[in-house]
């Protein structure tokens, strides 16, 4: 492989296309399976069971693949996937699974940006964006499109839904809905409106959605109660994929904090 630097350290194991460029003195490991056109620079490490589909992109003194921050992992050959056409900046971690039986994935798309981690069997969508020192626990789901701002924190367990977006600084241990900006700590203060234009949906869909979180969120209806009526009222994509995220939160929800964002005069 005329792409592989001479300082490189590549395990003659490791499986990786010829169409892969490794920079100086990065480590990969012998379980390794790199994809076509992926470049890797300088200092990095890729290690464990990790997979790398096509065209991703690791900056300098990040490390892949590594062994979960879990005091019951026990040096089981677990894994770590990931897709097609992401971006790792310098400085990000991504742990593998701590047990066999699941994998930590890491979907298409993705930008994750500097000193940004993600835990043990957590698993990413595609079109993920993860800003400077955002920090993911582990078994953490994050739905496509997401948007989670510099230094956010994510606990172990906890689902960000598709679309949703967390204000810089803001930290979760509740289920952050689709569609919703999460603010301080478990708040929700409207919908990414912003975000839903870009996804390309339309201002009747913006408005039934809006119409759904107020009967969802600031209503005062019980939620099972909320939920129930939502079905018999609302019938698009969208809205049932928000009610039906809702249903089955197990953490429970990120509250309305009664601070729009803005959204309340945008359809």
């Amino acid at each position: 492989m005329t792409g592989v630097h001479e300082t490189a350290v590549v395990d003659q194991r490791a499986e990786i296309d010829s169409d892969v460029e490794i920079g100086p003195y990065s480590i990969v490991g012998g379980c390794v399976r790199i994809g076509k056109g992926c470049r890797i620079k300088s200092h990095v490490v890729v290690e464990g069971r990790t997979t790398l589909g096509e065209g991703n992109v690791i900056f300098q003194f990040a490390t892949v693949g590594s062994v979960p921050q879990d005091l019951k992992y026990k040096d089981e050959p677990t894994r770590l996937r990931i897709g097609d056409h992401n971006v790792f900046r310098e400085h990000v971690t991504a742990n593998r699974a701590n047990k066999l039986e699941e994998d930590t994935v890491i979907g298409s798309h993705n930008f994750l940006m500097a000193n940004s981690h993600v835990g043990h069997n957590s698993v990413l969508g595609d079109y993920v964006i993860l800003a400077n020192g955002a920090l993911l626990g582990g078994h953490v789901t994050v739905g496509d499109r997401a948007f989670i701002s510099g230094n956010c924190c994510v606990h172990q367990f906890v689902r960000v839904g598709t679309l949703a977006i967390m204000q810089g600084g803001s930290a979760i241990s509740k289920d952050l809905p689709p569609f919703c900006v999460a603010r301080g700590d478990n708040g929700i203060c409207g919908l990414n409106v912003v975000g839903l234009r870009r996804a390309g949906l339309t201002g009747e869909q913006r408005l039934e959605l809006k119409r759904l979180y107020h009967l969802l969120f600031r209503s005062r209806l019980k939620l099972s109660d909320a939920v129930a009526r939502a079905r018999k009222e609302f019938t698009g994509e969208a809205a049932h994929l928000l009610f039906d995220f809702v249903a089955s939160a197990k953490r429970g929800l990120c509250a309305d904090t009664g601070t729009s964002t803005g959204e309340a005069n945008e359809p």
